[in-house]
């Protein structure tokens, strides 16, 4: 097993990386990208409309990917957006315990460490952990091992509602647009979320478009595009093909759960000294 130190949105972060192979039974380190891909390797034909699977972060040959499992962003670590006026001050009102705006989580304003949901797309856009997805008649069910989450992907052919009312997750709904992708768009999402640890905001006019296509029958991407024309002048893309593998039956997902007995016990002894300069 081999380690190594990456930085992703101006923080620094450990990153696991297993050559070997790992077996079924043993549960992930969370946030850890495990798998690789091996050069020599010929993956099965893509199955027809199917995105089921319990799916992990993966790096092919040569890609650079970050603490949470996505490629790198752009070379000066922060990855800049299109921010309207009102964008800007609603970041800048943030006070997150990452990136480049950073305070000490004993003066974050962040609502997730108080086990305030921390809603879509942050969940995949800076927490994103290993995860399963199930296919029903009429819904794609993404169950996130994070903070034990779920969210509902209505695939009935029902269109969105045209003023979706405000929820945590938003209200997705999706469709197959060849035998091998499937787009699903989020609207609804109560502004109180953020978009990422590092505190990038979105405003109640906000639009997920979220793409898996699914390369192989081991392999499937995933790509986020953000449309918020209250908060940024353009739609800007927040993951760009993600590469996610797919993991042996048996696999075991490592519990994950909010705890504000944790958190309050980890600021007494840690984050408020830290926030008095150690005094």
């Amino acid at each position: 097993m081999s380690r190594r130190l990456v930085t992703a949105g101006g923080t620094a972060a450990v990153v696991i990386m297993c050559l070997a192979t790992v077996g079924a039974q043993e549960a992930r380190v969370p946030g850890a990208v495990y798998d690789v891909d091996r050069p020599n390797e010929k993956p099965g034909p893509a199955p027809r409309r199917d995105i089921a699977g319990i799916w992990e972060p993966a790096r092919g040959p040569g890609d650079a990917i970050q603490a949470n499992g996505a490629r790198a962003m752009p070379a000066d670590g922060n990855h800049p957006l299109p921010f309207t006026d009102a964008g800007r001050a609603a970041y800048l009102s943030h006070k997150p315990a990452f990136g480049e705006n950073m305070v000490p989580s004993a003066l974050s304003n962040d609502p997730v460490p108080n086990c305030d949901p921390q809603g879509f797309p942050r969940i995949v856009l800076h927490n994103f952990r290993t995860s399963q997805i199930v296919q029903t008649p009429d819904q794609v069910l993404v169950l996130y091992q994070f903070n034990k989450k779920w969210r509902a992907i209505w695939n009935d052919g029902r269109e969105m509602p045209k003023d979706p009312e405000p929820r945590w997750w938003g209200t997705s709904v999706g469709k197959w647009v060849d035998d091998f992708t499937f787009v699903a768009q989020t609207a609804g999402v109560d502004d109180r979320t953020w978009l990422d640890n590092a505190g990038r905001p979105h405003s109640d006019a906000m639009r997920v478009v979220e793409t898996y296509y699914r390369r192989d029958a081991d392999h499937l991407e995933m790509t986020i595009v953000i449309d918020d024309p209250k908060f940024y002048t353009k739609p800007w893309t927040a993951l760009d093909k993600l590469s996610l593998r797919k993991q042996p039956k048996g696999f075991v997902l490592q519990e994950m759960e909010c705890s504000p007995s944790e958190t309050a016990a980890y600021n007494k002894r840690l984050g408020d000294p830290g926030s008095k300069g150690g005094k």
